[in-house]
């Protein structure tokens, strides 16, 4: 259909144009989608199995739909992208306040330029990105707002009294006829203002200062809530809750590989930083195990949950931790090393509601907790368990490397080391560079030299070696040689 040459409701009955309920719109695209095995949703990953085929059913049911889950976990990204399902184009009449239907009109202003002009009625087109209305649910949000009020400068103006429709002041919702209009944080609306939509979700009705007008609007409506608000900060009213007709539960990545396609998608990195810092698949899987160790720690309020965005800000500082230095030092391109990982602790203690518990340690120790068991975890992944290690018959792979902290010696590892005397240091360590050669031999310089990085953390987890916090990097020496001359460890140190 050329819309460029339909311009009067005649052209549009001419066309043989039919319109659609816009929930029988997505419903109509959607179909043609399956159909076509299109993927759908694009950019929103690990819903596959689980939230895509719910709201899949719920549009093709024709349904309202309540998105309920905790904050980061791509609730109003996934509303914004049923806009993809609406037609491309529909008309309207020119200059209705709520783009009436020219085959069907709701309003006095479009029922009156139909009766005036006929089928010389100017209609225009509006595209789907246009057809999208977004509110966020706050405590200030009136009925006003949302639904519209008496405009008495409008009456004065035109001589109406106030029971003329035309002195209306349309609110979002009515302006979002023939749209899918989001309510996100439903809980945070008073209790009075999710009632005035009640009407609006079944019997059509508007009720504004006393008098009560009919318009059948056409909306799809999509609210998303926090199970948090749900439950003590707010409540989604009981009679509104009904008339939601699908509700759809969220979650978090169930698997690092999911967490780290998130975490590359919605990162914000330069040209520059992608061509100039390395960052091995270790890094990057600790960046997403300090997430997932985050949602289990006693540290955190669950309830409050953990935001995927807690790993994208992560890794945005550590790639640029690792820049810093690169550009301190002078040199043209760099690697991101274990010790970068200090530079992730400002999006961990942002991105964290602590409880009791968390509060007495700090935000700053609590991020600090959550990498060293993210490095533990991972560790048995590259290298053998040092506690099995240490108790079996076997010779003990990390033995020369512990010996040598025992025979007095210590290592310094700071931030703004270049890269030459980043390698010089771990060289120093007696069997450091022959075990990672031993289990991963076919590595990079840069790759061999990040993992006797991580050997040394790994041992410090298993409580083989002592790791002082230090201005600005670590330190490690001997485990029994700290304790009786007194060194700070991390449990020393208070990180407030």
């Amino acid at each position: 259909m050329d819309y460029k040459q339909i311009k009067t409701l005649g052209d549009l009955k001419a066309s043989k144009y039919i319109s659609l309920p816009v929930k029988d719109e997505l419903r109509k695209n959607l179909i043609e989608q399956l159909q076509k095995k299109d993927a759908g949703f694009e950019g929103i990953l690990g819903y596959d199995e689980t939230v895509i085929p719910e709201l899949q059913t719920a549009i093709l049911s024709r349904h309202n739909i309540l998105l309920l889950g905790l904050r980061g976990q791509a609730k109003t990204r996934i509303a914004r992208l049923m806009v993809n399902l609406l037609d491309e184009y529909i008309p309207y009449i020119s200059g209705s306040e709520i783009f009436d239907d020219p085959l069907n009109p709701i309003s006095w202003y479009a029922k009156h330029e139909i009766s005036i002009h006929g089928d010389n009625t100017p209609i225009s087109w509006q595209h789907r990105s246009e057809r999208y209305t977004e509110k966020l649910a706050t405590p200030d949000v009136t009925v006003a707002d949302l639904v519209g009020d008496v405009d008495p400068i409008k009456a004065a103006t035109l001589k109406l009294t106030y029971n003329d429709e035309r002195v209306i002041h349309f609110g979002l919702i009515p302006r979002a006829h023939r749209s899918i209009f989001v309510i996100n944080e439903l809980p945070d609306l008073q209790a009075r203002i999710q009632v005035a939509l009640f009407n609006m979700l079944q019997e059509k009705d508007i009720q504004i200062r006393g008098f009560k007008l009919r318009l059948p609007l056409d909306v799809q409506f999509v609210f998303t809530a926090n199970p948090e608000d749900y439950t003590n900060r707010g409540s989604i009213v009981t009679p509104l809750k009904d008339r939601i007709e699908s509700q759809i539960l969220t979650h978090y990545p169930k698997s690092i590989g999911i967490s780290r396609k998130i975490t590359f998608q919605e990162a914000k990195l330069t040209e520059g930083q992608r061509k100039l810092i390395e960052a091995d698949g270790l890094v990057k899987d600790l960046v997403e195990q300090v997430a997932f160790e985050a949602r289990k720690s006693e540290f955190i309020d669950q309830k409050s949950g953990v935001s995927a965005r807690l790993t994208i800000s992560a890794y945005e500082n550590l790639i640029s931790t690792a820049e810093r230095r690169m550009l301190i030092n002078g040199e043209k391109k760099t690697f991101v090393r274990l010790s970068d990982l200090t530079g992730i602790i400002p999006a961990v203690t942002g991105k964290i509601e602590l409880v009791y518990e968390g509060e007495l340690e700090g935000p700053a120790k609590v991020a600090n907790i959550l990498i060293g068991k993210s490095i533990k975890t991972l560790f048995s992944r590259y290298f053998p368990d040092p506690e099995k290690a240490k108790k079996s018959k076997k010779a003990n792979v990390y033995e020369p490397i512990t010996e040598w902290f025992t025979e007095g010696n210590t290592l310094d590892i700071s931030d703004n080391l270049s890269d030459a005397q980043y390698k010089k240091e771990l060289m120093k360590v007696s069997g450091l560079n022959e075990l990672v050669k031993q289990f991963h031999p076919k590595l990079s310089a840069n790759q061999t030299l990040l993992l006797m990085e991580f050997v040394l953390h790994g041992l410090a987890e298993y409580s083989q070696l002592n790791k002082n916090y230090l201005e600005g990097g670590f330190g490690f020496s001997d485990m029994f040689d700290s304790l009786f001359s007194g060194d700070l460890n991390d449990d020393d140190i208070d990180f407030r």
